[in-house]
């Protein structure tokens, strides 16, 4: 898998993630330590899309 594919996918998680997260939101019975943990993994996948995308190709 290249560097750009590879960004791509993350970015891919990523937004998948924040729908995830709006969701959970806005659903009653999730509880905070479950949207805090996707928040944590959606600001994970963040920087990794950052810093490879700071990398040269």
């Amino acid at each position: 898998m290249g560097l750009t594919s590879h960004i791509e996918e993350l970015k891919k998680k990523h937004s998948d993630l924040s729908h995830r997260v709006e969701a959970a939101q806005r659903a009653p019975g999730t509880s905070d330590a479950e949207i805090a943990e996707m928040k944590k993994q959606k600001l994970r996948l963040k920087e990794e899309i950052t810093r490879l995308s700071a990398e040269p190709a």
